[in-house]
């Protein structure tokens, strides 16, 4: 079993040439956060996730979550992997110091983020979910709920979980049925069944803080008529101890695919009459409270789809350095070698490599874009900062869970028929993967949002801005990369132009392409960063800093992206043009085999 190894070298130069590192401290609210710290934080994480949290990993899937008399109950080994995490103040990184946190920028958080996260996947989705849950109660809660529950949630003894979906109600939250029926004093009576819900039970944290979305009485219909409550798994009373058990619990768990040790809820609330929430925000407003939370988890599942295509990466290539398998191709010797020395086995690396560290830069470039719009001193600069973070968003969901299916898959194939064996391992990064494109709106959705609504957001001044950046370093720094980066970028211009003039009366054949243009502008822009650190590394190479080996490597993945899977994206703009009608055109009935 090959344990994974936190890449520090490669997170810390994606922060400094896409995550904005170098101008953190010129942010009035980072100015704290200058080199050193930077790196003992990282360095720091990193042996937090190799050593203590990496090692959990397996043990979790075998064991999973499991239901008790008492509630659900975790793998003994998270115990003291939780204490640790706790202990390490690593959930307060990013949070306000006035509740208890560092004030950190968010995007050395989610370095972190990712590193955990390549370590436990699992795991990680309980301080992801309550990292929502903060974000969401301290932006409409009122300061009593600001301040009785957010200072334990953000240091981790307490942990925060999002309740939406109902048998009834998917992604159609809409339909939802849960009650909360107001009492008179301020409380609320929660009635109701969630499923679905990420960590909704557990044994780790002392108590879970349910964000849950309800319906009063005479609400209007629809997602118009949505209420969000806090509902804490026990009552906390004013001194913050805590009191009596609320009327929520776990009734069953979901028998999952992968995540076996993130316990999945049905919760039910209110079974004995007795459930009590708390209104968070404005009636009827729970939707629009609830994305606060929701946009902050979008980018955390993108993560995991980067942490999950490093650890597969780093299995597949320890194993692809160690298997021994028929001889070199194009030599004269007969004698077997490693079969890194297949150039299809290394195809398949560089795939995962390069998709990886793409992805990566996509989210690292978007969580700055966030520090920026919630902290720059200018008003204008806040504004664009956001509809940049907006923009990248569903890029950062779907792109990035979507390669990390493939590169998972790409480790078994890499194995061979032992990677479909569990002893080795890598198939639980393939089973662990799969969720995470299904997470927090499938990438369906985020790739409707994207044609939907940020294309169109303010006259599409921020994919235009972007576009502009691109042919701007094409012109000034990248000539070398212009034969393969401008064709892509005209591709994705001419996508943007042909989906806009769709308009209302062509909305299905913008449907239809949203899936294949989110693809392609993901691609583009992955091209785009990574070339931007190929120009980095080539003038520390040649100033004679860091290390040679390294520097070399982002060269060469970077000229792998755009010459192997680049292309393949700029090929995407036929059927981006082509809309709808051989996709919708087959009667229903005719989907049916006879």
């Amino acid at each position: 079993m090959t344990e994974y190894r936190a890449p520090l070298e490669e997170i810390r130069f994606s922060l400094e040439t896409a995550g904005g590192m170098r101008d953190w401290t010129s942010v009035p609210a980072f100015e704290e956060a200058g080199e050193d710290l930077i790196a003992a934080i990282l360095e720091e994480a990193g042996k937090l996730a190799s050593g203590i949290i990496a090692p959990t990993n397996r043990i979790g899937d075998e064991i999973g979550a499991k239901l008790t008399d008492n509630g659900v109950v975790t793998p003994d080994a998270f115990k003291p992997m939780h204490q640790a995490f706790v202990e390490g103040g690593w959930s307060t990184l990013s949070a306000k110091p006035e509740l208890g946190g560092q004030g950190l920028p968010n995007a050395l958080s989610i370095a972190v983020t990712e590193m955990v996260t390549s370590a436990n996947m699992a795991y990680s989705l309980m301080p992801l979910l309550t990292a929502g849950a903060i974000e969401a109660i301290d932006a409409h809660g009122t300061e009593d709920q600001r301040h009785k529950y957010l200072p334990k949630m953000i240091t981790g003894e307490w942990s925060g979980a999002m309740n939406l979906t109902e048998p009834s109600a998917g992604s159609d939250v809409g339909a939802l049925r849960a009650k909360a029926v107001p009492q008179g004093d301020g409380t609320y009576k929660i009635s109701g069944q969630k499923i679905f819900i990420t960590w909704g039970d557990h044994d780790l944290s002392e108590n879970v803080i349910h964000l849950v979305l309800a319906r009063l009485p005479d609400a209007p219909a629809g997602t118009k008529g949505i209420s969000m409550f806090l509902v804490p798994k026990f009552h906390v009373g004013d001194d913050g101890a805590l009191g009596a058990r609320n009327d929520v619990k776990c009734v069953s768990l979901e028998h999952k695919l992968g995540i076996h040790a993130s316990p999945t809820c049905v919760m039910s609330f209110g079974e004995e009459d007795n459930c009590i929430g708390y209104i968070v925000g404005e009636e009827n407003r729970g939707m629009a409270n609830m994305f606060t939370m929701m946009n902050h988890a979008r980018i955390g599942v993108g993560l995991e789809g980067v942490a999950i295509a490093e650890r597969a990466y780093q299995h597949a290539a320890s194993f692809a350095m160690e298997r021994v398998q028929s001889a070199a191709i194009g030599s004269q010797s007969r004698e077997s070698v490693t079969i890194i020395n297949h150039p299809d086995v290394r195809r398949m690396l560089m795939t995962m490599r390069a998709t990886a560290e793409a992805a990566r830069a996509i989210i690292y470039r978007n969580v700055w874009a966030l520090d920026r719009a919630h902290h720059m001193a200018d008003e204008e600069a806040r504004a664009s900062a956001k509809g940049e973070a907006d923009l990248l968003t569903p890029l950062s969901k779907a792109y990035s869970t979507d390669i990390g299916v493939e590169a998972a898959s790409l480790a078994v194939q890499i194995h061979g028929g032992m990677g479909f064996v569990e002893e080795t391992g890598v198939a639980q990064y393939y089973r662990d993967a799969r969720i995470a494109p299904i997470y927090e709106g499938t990438n369906g959705i985020q790739a409707l949002d994207l044609v939907g609504r940020k294309l169109n957001a303010e006259g599409g001044r921020h994919w235009q801005a972007l576009l502009d950046e691109m042919r701007g370093f094409v012109a000034n720094e990248g000539a070398a990369f212009a034969v393969q980066l401008q064709p892509a970028i005209d591709a994705l211009d001419d996508a943007a132009h042909t989906l806009l003039k769709n308009g209302v009366e062509q909305v299905v054949d913008t449907a239809a392409a949203a899936t294949p243009y989110l693809r392609l502008f993901s691609t583009v822009l992955g091209a785009y960063l990574l070339s931007l650190q190929a120009v980095e590394a080539e003038k520390r190479l040649k100033a004679g800093g860091g290390n040679p080996a390294f520097l070399q490597a982002k060269m060469t993945t970077a000229a792998f992206y755009r010459e192997q899977i680049l292309p393949s994206a700029v090929a995407l703009l036929p059927s981006i043009k082509a809309g709808a009608r051989h996709i919708i055109d087959m009667t229903e009935d005719a989907f049916l085999r006879q």
